[in-house]
């Protein structure tokens, strides 16, 4: 028998050993450079370095071509943890760097929780004078190295509530936006967040060839695979920013809201949130710091009063039921109406008022704010119809055409609606048809349910000087010299309220008396050589003092500006917020100040809340 030699096919083994081998090198050839990214960065990193070109933030104007927010050059300082020395000399990077021990620690164990190939942010926003020290030292920390941009310059310390500011972008926002990536900056609010889109610019890239020490040898390929930067637009606002400075100091240490707005075009001239804050604040290294202190400010200046606020109108609401109440025929210029200290229902219910003589007609019961003159008109439109809850809904339509119960779809992100009540408000309150006109008589004189932004009281200033309609107030005026009505066809568009012209010129007379006449409730808002028309509120306030209202406009024909003062917790409309829109029409119009003494009686006076 033939003996069988174990080892004659031994060679297909060992071909089989080898292929085998061949195959697992293949195999870890395609995890490491295609799987696997980690190996491909790290051989990049310590060859080429992608420096991103952030694009220069679009700049921003006032109406008069006044530079309010630009740019200024700066450095973030980037980290690529796996270049780092393991010798690292700890204590001169910290003096460089001007931080400490323990945050040095910090913000290496962040970069590495991030990656330790990819570079991330070791310090942002670096600005131009603390960038000399580091710069001095920076070579000799390898894996640290600066990429230029650019941060934001304010060119005033408020106005924060127009502005707004920019933040690092979160990560909910990068599913949403997957053009930012996560060391990207984006408009949190204000201008800057409504214009994002134009402001921001397109990125660029540039590769550099560096050596071991991570010093740049020169452009990889002569720079052929570099894209440049492409700028943001520039933006023009329809502010007037020497009128909205002067307006903030009027509510210097007081709180509440400023809305001016051209009758024209509905642009704004000034929108004052006092108190407010400096955007510049929100740049930097403190700029989480600085957040936590205005969140918690019992002040908040983060909060836009003038477009979110909701307040209730007081007596300023007035002029729309006049105007209602003229349209409905209840009442005529000449209808008088006595007042008894108030306004009186089957002797169980009674709405003050202060004293002035009776009866009145309607330019005196504007000029004079008599509740009950109000009262008894808002009772007509109501009693009017069939129910009660026809007549209210017939309110409700007139009243919500005058941009009322509604959020303005223009170029704010956070409007308010405001509150107007229907018949449904009151039937969920008391039932349905167990409720009358007296149950909701405060509607009369602008209390009860009524609620308003100051933005809205100001575009009641506007219908009503316009005799009858308005326009989107708007913000933005041009973007890169393309005016906004061409942007937004919407801007062009007159809305028309319920009421005809020829209903406006009695109620207009009532306010220019209500500023001129002998007894009108607003004598300091008197100008010699202005005819300002306008009407007082004082709104019930249960948490304190009475806030103080006023809106107006001027002049009387081929009005320039309309305007709505809010100050809370300011008593009296005739105290505190008429003087207050005079002397911010005056600045508007004349661009000077002649009633010296009142200017310095309104800055100095304090208002506690």
């Amino acid at each position: 028998m033939r003996n069988y030699d174990f080892y004659q096919n031994r060679k297909y083994a060992i071909i089989a050993l080898v292929f085998t081998f061949f195959i697992c090198i293949l195999i870890k050839l395609f995890f490491v450079q295609i799987i696997n990214s980690s190996y491909k960065i790290s051989a990049e990193n310590n060859v080429i370095r992608k420096i991103i070109q952030y694009p220069e933030r679009g700049w921003v104007y006032d109406r008069n071509n006044h530079l309010l927010v630009s740019n200024q050059r700066a450095q973030d300082i980037m980290i690529v943890p796996y270049q780092m020395e393991k010798n690292l000399d700890t204590f001169l990077l910290c003096k460089t760097f001007n931080i400490s021990i323990s945050d040095l620690k910090k913000r290496i164990l962040s970069a590495k929780k991030y990656s330790n190939y990819k570079p991330s942010v070791f310090m942002k926003g670096v600005t131009k004078e603390s960038f000399v020290t580091i710069h001095e030292n920076l070579h000799l920390f390898k894996g640290f190295y600066a990429q230029p941009k650019y941060v934001r310059e304010y060119a005033t310390n408020s106005s924060g509530n127009i502005f707004g500011y920019i933040s690092q972008i979160t990560n909910s926002l990068i599913k949403k936006n997957p053009t930012y990536t996560k060391h990207d900056l984006i408009g949190v609010s204000g201008v800057e967040k409504m214009y994002e889109e134009f402001l921001k610019g397109e990125k660029g890239v540039e590769r550099k060839v560096v050596d071991v020490f991570g010093k740049y040898q020169g452009s990889f390929q002569e720079g052929r695979y570099d894209t440049l930067a492409i700028s943001g637009k520039d933006i023009q606002l329809t502010i007037d920013f020497d009128l909205q400075r002067y307006a903030e100091k009027l509510m210097n240490k007081k709180r509440g809201s400023i809305v001016a707005i051209e009758p024209s075009s509905g642009e704004i001239l000034t929108l004052v949130s006092s108190p407010t804050f400096n955007s510049s604040l929100f740049l930097g290294e403190k700029r989480g710091e600085n957040f936590r202190k205005l969140y918690l400010d019992p002040g908040k200046p983060l909060y836009n009063r003038a477009i979110s606020a909701a307040y209730p109108p007081g007596s300023i609401f007035k002029l729309i039921n006049a105007l209602i109440a003229l349209q409905e025929n209840q009442i005529t210029p000449g209808t008088m109406f006595k007042c008894n200290s108030g306004w009186n229902y089957k002797s169980s219910l009674h709405v003050g008022c202060h004293k002035h003589k009776s009866p009145l007609n309607l330019r005196q019961a504007i000029a004079q704010s008599c509740n009950a003159y109000f009262c008894s008109t808002f009772q007509g439109i109501i009693n009017t119809k069939k129910t009660s809850s026809e007549g209210l809904n017939n309110w409700h339509n007139h009243a919500a055409s005058f941009g009322l119960n509604t959020s303005f779809n223009n170029d704010f992100y956070n409007n308010k609606r405001g509150f107007l009540p229907t018949s449904q408000y009151y039937d969920n309150m008391y039932g349905e048809n167990r409720w009358r006109s007296s149950t909701c008589i405060s509607l009369g004189i602008g209390q009860d349910a009524l609620l308003m932004t100051p933005i809205q009281m100001a575009n009641i200033a506007v219908i009503i000087a316009n005799r009858g309609y308005y326009k989107l107030p708007h913000i933005i005026k041009k973007i890169n010299n393309i005016p906004a009505r061409e942007i937004n066809k919407d801007f062009n568009i007159k809305k028309y309220c319920s009421i005809e012209p020829k209903y406006f010129n009695p109620v207009i007379y009532g306010m220019q008396t209500a500023v001129e006449g002998k007894y009108g409730t607003a004598p300091k808002a008197k100008m010699s050589d202005i005819t300002i028309c306008g009407k007082t509120g004082t709104a019930q306030n249960p948490h304190g003092d009475d806030h103080s209202i006023f809106i107006a406009f001027a002049p009387k024909n081929n009005p320039q500006i309309a305007i709505a003062v809010y100050v809370e917790n300011g008593g009296w409309g005739s105290d505190i917020a008429a003087p207050i829109a005079s002397l911010c029409i005056e600045k508007y119009i004349n661009k000077k100040i002649d009633r010296e003494t009142l200017e310095k009686t309104i800055i100095s006076k304090k208002i506690n809340y």
